[in-house]
């Protein structure tokens, strides 16, 4: 695929390029490792949200940020749990969800929902980069040290931008499963927030005055018409659930990381790490945002309303998300010291800030490298479906041109959302629910069609996170704008992609069976090798005997001269890639070739310089002038395979073969 000709710089660049021939990686290709150690990979990006997801909460749902997160585990236990235990059982090789779809949807339907799918990963993945930098970055600019000492780098933009930076050198030079490094951050990240959760969970209970605050803000939660109770704050906490849906996060990585887990019993131990994650994130979540809730402390009502947060959000200043502003004379703080990042709010507040500090450095560490365990992601999936598809250029199954395009996006992002932590959530959380509702979606479909007796509950786990997506989409349309683009962008660079590469011979391997091969054989030795391109249409004598005498008139082929038709029926159009297997088949003399491929012209170039190739002689081969729009032609031959097949072989032919004296020759008759 690449030049060898080329430069230092351009050989370095395309240094190691993947073949990757399917959805699925190859076995062995990755070490193993027992899959608790797994679970530390996958668990930088699930572990991490703990950096930014109370504080989000809180600005969600304000008291009812306990409740809702609640709700939200129940979510992970009973609905996402279930449905990636399945997902990992069809899909052992790490595919995912999306490898399922495409099974379950045949030709255009399945790759064009592959295509929507990979715009929300685009979403999900280029996001939890950005936000996890931003994230880092209000971690490194509150800490108090940063502020005493080098207040040169209060520009979260600039530092953020230099985080994604540091992330794409990373890549740039070279990324191997960092396993260790990933045990030692989650170790040390989850051991410093169970200290800080478990003093702030002392705290409550020896200022019980604290928990009756909250409690007694929660009870006076009322609907817009003044109702309240019980009832209320259950249907309330139900509304603002998928706000949080950022705690959700990780259940794809989880099952892109199944080869990394030895084996055997590869399925069995992929559900432990996913059950083990899930009980431990369910726990910190719950017990973070109960602390954060009721610990955090509240001061003046904020005076701007515009700043999307709730009513409770505004009344904490310390969480309140506005910017500094004079409004009625009165001059609006910064962004709270709270914001995107509570828990460590609270452990400078009650541990003091020496292990606050240490508490800020282990959650930039793990929210950089959740950082870089997104961008694996998007150099894993890249190479496995738009190259199969022919949908992106070849150059793209190279890791590093890829890593400066999604860094080059990371900055665009960065910067359209001023590094903003609160701003970027909606987005994450729009990518995170899609591809979760796509696989509870797609494990349904499978239990319908295998006729599991989970098949319903298996449906009704869709329809709440069908519910959930829709719900907030609805609240943080943002979210789905930036998804569209992704999503736009991906389709429209696709099908460029798949025009410009239409002319490629696009097949992998030819095949001939042994009838094949002796008219192959007998050809060979009766001089020329001439091939007569032929739709067939009833295939019996009166056919061939009519389109042989049609030819040789035609294309001037003299009538001592033999020859072989050439039959081709269109596949899967939608595939890019494909194999030939030729069979032969004698109709009463004529000697037929036979085969399906996903496109015709480019079948035909492919059996011609096989023939070129295994005879040392230079093929002809012979068609009809096609009538008709030329345009309806082009759209015919990329869409459908067909179109008007003369002039599309020949230049398949000429780029392949820039010599025109080795080149097979191309004759067209009429």
């Amino acid at each position: 695929m690449v030049n060898k000709e080329r430069g230092w710089f351009s050989k370095w660049l395309y240094e190691g390029v993947p073949e990757v021939e399917g959805p699925h990686e190859p076995e062995g290709k990755h070490h193993t490792h027992p899959w608790w150690k797994v679970m530390c990979l996958t668990g930088v990006d699930y572990f991490s949200t703990l950096g930014y997801q109370p504080g989000i909460a809180f600005l969600a749902a304000g008291v009812l940020s306990p409740i809702a997160t609640f709700i939200l585990v129940l979510l992970t236990l009973l609905g996402a749990l279930p449905i990636y235990s399945r997902v990992a059982k069809e899909s052992p090789h790490g595919e995912g969800s999306i490898a399922m779809l495409e099974a379950l949807l045949s030709r255009w339907k399945g790759k064009l929902f592959v295509l929507v799918l990979l715009g929300f990963v685009a979403t999900d993945f280029v996001i939890t980069i950005t936000l996890s930098a931003a994230d880092a970055t209000a971690h490194v600019l509150e800490n108090p040290f940063v502020h005493s000492t080098l207040p040169f780098l209060e520009h979260p933009v600039l530092v953020t931008l230099v985080l994604v930076a540091l992330l794409g050198a990373v890549f740039l030079k070279g990324f191997k499963e960092a396993i260790g490094i990933a045990v030692i951050l989650v170790a040390a990240y989850l051991v410093l927030n169970l200290v800080t959760i478990g003093v702030a969970i002392s705290e409550t209970l020896t200022h019980p005055e604290l928990l009756n605050d909250w409690k007694t803000a929660l009870w006076a939660t009322k609907t817009s018409g003044g109702y309240g109770g019980i009832f209320v704050i259950v249907g309330l906490s139900l509304l603002v659930f998928p706000k949080l849906a950022l705690g959700l996060s990780g259940f794809e990585t989880g099952v892109a990381v199944m080869p990394l887990v030895k084996s055997p019993n590869r399925i069995a131990n992929t559900r432990k790490m996913l059950v083990t994650a899930a009980l431990i994130m369910s726990f910190m979540l719950i017990a973070s945002s109960f602390v954060t809730s009721i610990l955090i402390p509240k001061s003046d009502y904020c005076p701007r309303v515009d700043c999307g947060a709730t009513k409770q959000a505004h009344e904490v200043p310390e969480f309140c998300p506005c910017t500094q502003a004079e409004i009625d004379g009165k001059v609006v703080k910064e962004p709270g010291k709270a914001n995107g990042r509570a828990l460590a709010f609270i452990a400078h507040k009650y541990l003091g800030d020496v292990f606050g500090t240490l508490y800020d450095l282990s959650t930039i560490l793990i929210l950089w490298f959740a950082g870089a365990s997104a961008m694996a992601g998007l150099l894993n999936i890249v190479p496995r479906y738009l190259p199969r598809y022919g949908m992106a250029p070849d150059w793209s199954r190279a890791t590093r041109p890829l890593v400066l395009v999604f860094t080059t996006i990371c900055f665009a992002v960065t910067i359209a959302f001023a590094a903003d932590v609160d701003a970027q959530g909606g987005a994450y959380a729009t990518g995170v629910l899609f591809l979760m509702s796509s696989a509870a979606v797609a494990v349904a479909m499978s239990a319908f069609r295998r006729k599991n007796k989970w098949k319903w509950a298996f449906s009704a786990i869709a329809l709440v996170f069908a519910y959930t997506t829709l719900t907030n989409i609805i609240e943080r349309p943002d979210g789905i704008k930036i998804a569209s683009f992704f999503i736009f962008a991906i389709i429209a660079s696709s099908f460029i992609s798949r025009v410009m590469r239409s002319t490629e011979v696009r097949i992998d391997k030819i095949e001939l069976d042994e009838v094949a091969q002796s008219f192959i054989d007998d050809l060979d030795s009766e001089g020329e090798i001439r091939i007569v391109t032929n739709r067939r249409e009833t295939g019996d004598l009166a056919e061939y005997r009519f389109k042989e005498h049609e030819k040789r008139i035609d294309n001037h082929i003299p009538s001592t001269d033999p020859f072989l038709f050439y039959e081709i029926e269109t596949g899967d159009a939608s595939e890019f890639k494909g194999k030939l297997r030729i069979r032969g088949y004698d109709v009463d003399g004529y000697r037929v070739l036979r085969t399906e491929a996903p496109a015709v012209p480019n079948a035909i170039a492919a059996f011609l310089l096989y023939l070129r190739e295994k005879t040392g002689k230079i093929p002809h081969v012979y068609f009809g002038w096609s009538e008709g729009n030329p345009i309806v032609y082009l759209a015919r031959y990329i869409l459908f395979g067909e179109g008007d097949t003369a002039p599309v072989t020949r230049e398949i032919l000429r780029q392949a073969e820039p010599d025109p004296e080795t080149r097979p020759n191309v004759h067209v008759g009429g």
